[in-house]
């Protein structure tokens, strides 16, 4: 149960940032969440073995090119998934951001508040 919860609330952050930037279209919320499994796949698979290749560039960039890395990966998904458009690879990079913190605020809101501790 607690997957789907996930998946939906990354597929309800896809459209949230899709909504705001001008450079990334979405045709509904189905796309959506094909676009949150295909991402999930994608961060899972393939970005590892990227940033493994690229170690050397990315710490000479003290860390900034994994934001290329993240760009090139969503306009992958861009290309896999009907019914999501990135217009560009910036807006690409720029929408790795956003859904990065639209995702930090999602997940920081839906855990529960614990209280002090020893009581």
């Amino acid at each position: 149960m607690r997957i789907l919860l996930h998946w939906f609330l990354s597929a309800l952050a896809i459209v949230i940032v899709a909504y705001l930037l001008p450079g990334v279209s979405l045709s509904g919320f189905l796309p959506a969440l094909v676009l949150a499994v295909v991402l999930g796949l994608i961060n899972a698979v393939l970005r590892p073995l990227l940033l493994i290749l690229t170690l050397p560039i990315n710490v000479l960039s003290l860390g900034l090119f994994t934001l290329v890395i993240n760009g090139l990966l969503i306009e992958l998904a861009g290309v896999i998934v009907p019914g999501f458009h990135v217009r560009s690879f910036w807006w690409a990079m720029l929408f790795s951001i956003v859904l990065f913190l639209v995702n930090w605020i999602i997940k920081s809101v839906e855990r529960p508040v614990s209280g002090p501790p020893g009581v």
